[in-house]
C-alpha cells in the first residue's frame, strides 16, 4: 500500500502536539498519579478527535477512550489512536516509558482488504516521534535502565509480563527487561536498545497498531504470538499478544510461543 506523505506528516504532527499538551500538564497541573494519567487520557484524547474531525472529517476514529460505534466497520480510512499509552508511567515521576499512538488504517479500494498505512509513536518525555517513512533511525540505548552487554535483550511489561518471558529469554540466550508502554517497549527495539518485545497479557488494537507500522518500516518481524498476522480495524479490537523482534530472532521466540 501507498503511504500518502500527508496522512504521515499529519500523524506524525497530532502525536509530537498531543505529547506538548501532556507535557504542559504533568508540568503545571499539580496532579499525580491516577488523576493525572485521568486528566492526560481526557486532554489527549480530546484534542486528537477535535484535530481528526477538522482536518479528516470523512474518516473514522477508533480511540481507547471514547466510545466505539461500528461506523469504522464500513469506513475506507479509520485512525486508530490511543491518547496516553502507558498511563500509569504517565503519571509517576520520572518515567519516560508512556507514549501517543496515532495510526491509519485503510482499505484497498480494489480488493476491499484493509491494513496499516500510518503510523506514529510519540515519546514526549524523550521529545521524539517515529512514523513509518522507512528512514534510518539511529541506534541508542537511552530508555534502558542497565548498560547494554552482548546478551540479546527482550522488554515484558513490568505489570502483565507473558508467561513465556523466562523461556523466550532463555531461547535467545538473552535477558528480560521491563518497560512501561507497548509504545516505549516496541520503539526500544526499533532503536536497538532492545533485541524483542513479546507480549501476551492482553492487549487492544490501540496499544500496537502506531507501533507496529513503525517497527515494519523498519524491517521488524511483527505478529502474533502464534506467528499469525496481526489484524486490526475488526469487530472485536481485542489483540492479547504480539512480537516484534529482530527477524533473525523471530523462528526461535516463535518456537516457544506457539507452544504456550
Amino acid at each position: 500500500m501507498t503511504v500518502d506523505s500527508n496522512d504521515l506528516k499529519l500523524a506524525g504532527r497530532l502525536a509530537t502536539a498531543a505529547g506538548e499538551l501532556l507535557l504542559d500538564l504533568r508540568a503545571t497541573s499539580g496532579l499525580t498519579g491516577k488523576e493525572l494519567g485521568n486528566a492526560g487520557d481526557f486532554r489527549a484524547n480530546e484534542f486528537l478527535l477535535k484535530e481528526l474531525a477538522r482536518l479528516c472529517p470523512d474518516d473514522a476514529v477508533l480511540s481507547e477512550e471514547s466510545s466505539d460505534d461500528f461506523v469504522r466497520l464500513e469506513a475506507d480510512r479509520v485512525w486508530i489512536v490511543d491518547p496516553v499509552d502507558g498511563t500509569r508511567e504517565y503519571g509517576t515521576e520520572g518515567h519516560t516509558d508512556w507514549a501517543v499512538h496515532v495510526a491509519l488504517w485503510e482499505r484497498d479500494g480494489q480488493t476491499g482488504v484493509g491494513a496499516l498505512s500510518v503510523g506514529a509513536v510519540a515519546l514526549p518525555a524523550l521529545g521524539v516521534t517515529y512514523v513509518n517513512d522507512g528512514a534510518p533511525i539511529e541506534p541508542a540505548d537511552g530508555l534502558a535502565a542497565t548498560p547494554r552487554g552482548d546478551r540479546p535483550r527482550v522488554v515484558i511489561s513490568g505489570t502483565r509480563p507473558a508467561a513465556f518471558s523466562e523461556a523466550v529469554a532463555a531461547a535467545v540466550g538473552g535477558e528480560l527487561l521491563s518497560m512501561g508502554s507497548a509504545g516505549a517497549k516496541a520503539m526500544a527495539v526499533v532503536r536497538g536498545e532492545a533485541d524483542a518485545y513479546v507480549h501476551a497479557g492482553g492487549q487492544y488494537e490501540w496499544d500496537s497498531a502506531a507501533p507496529v507500522a513503525v517497527a515494519k518500516s523498519q524491517g521488524l518481524w511483527c505478529s502474533r504470538a502464534d506467528g499469525l498476522t496481526l489484524e486490526y480495524n475488526q469487530r472485536d479490537v481485542f489483540l492479547p499478544d504480539l512480537i516484534i523482534c529482530r527477524p533473525e530472532l523471530a523462528e526461535t521466540i516463535l518456537e516457544v510461543t506457539r507452544q504456550a
